[in-house]
């Protein structure tokens, strides 16, 4: 990734440091989520996002308060991020009362596209100040959301299926009353065993990586 931003001269957006130092324009786009959910339903109670480094649960969050200072809302909803129980720097953070955190991975899982030993401090602000919590789910919970989401018809990856899967773990403990919304981020084609038979690699070394970028498109 190094070599790409600095042979292309691509911005980085990178997990490589203490914290995620993430894209401003990101939320910018993530926050229309806000805005669809409210054309459909209103402002609902609460919002589970699958989370990894906190980006696209800020956005929503951003455009929600956003929605409400314009006054076309009275309030927002509570923020639930939900996280891989293997890696968890949000829920960290939260506990810890610290802006940001960094949590080793304490094991396999196969919700990779969410898992992350750092997060972004945004993820702190749109925990806290919406009044929601950072929940850690297990494969064996995410697997159980996915199930559940398979039988209704929808076919997400493993990732995907961390908002319902925080859902379920939430109502264990508490009630939430009002509609609630489970963001899902990618369909079950992203899963790593889909197609696994036939796919071509790219290797670890620079010229492979550059062939392939060169196929897409991008050439340097």
């Amino acid at each position: 990734m190094r070599q790409v931003v600095d042979r292309l001269g691509l911005h980085p957006v990178s997990n490589l440091t203490t914290t995620h130092t993430g894209h401003a324009f990101g939320p910018e786009g993530y926050k229309t989520i806000a805005y669809e959910i409210y054309a459909e339903i209103g402002v609902p109670e609460a919002v589970f996002v699958p989370t990894g480094y906190a980006e696209l649960l800020f956005g929503v969050w951003k455009g929600f308060t956003e929605l409400r200072r314009l006054g076309l809302s009275d309030r927002a909803p509570r923020m639930f991020a939900c996280e891989p129980a293997a890696a968890s720097p949000l829920v960290t953070a939260m506990r810890q009362g610290l802006p940001a955190a960094t949590h080793e991975t304490v094991g396999p899982t196969d919700a990779y596209s969410i898992v992350s030993t750092v997060s972004g401090y945004r993820g702190v602000v749109a925990v806290r100040d919406s009044g929601g919590q950072a929940l850690a789910v297990s494969d064996e919970q995410l697997a159980a959301a996915q199930s559940a989401l398979g039988r209704a018809g929808l076919w997400v990856e493993l990732s995907s299926a961390a908002g319902l899967a925080g859902l379920r773990d939430v109502e264990a403990v508490e009630a939430i009353e009002g509609p609630v919304v489970c963001v899902s981020t990618s369909s079950g084609f992203k899963d790593r065993s889909v197609g696994s038979r036939g796919t071509d690699p790219v290797g670890a070394e620079w010229e492979d990586v550059r062939r392939r970028l060169r196929r897409a498109g991008i050439h340097g």
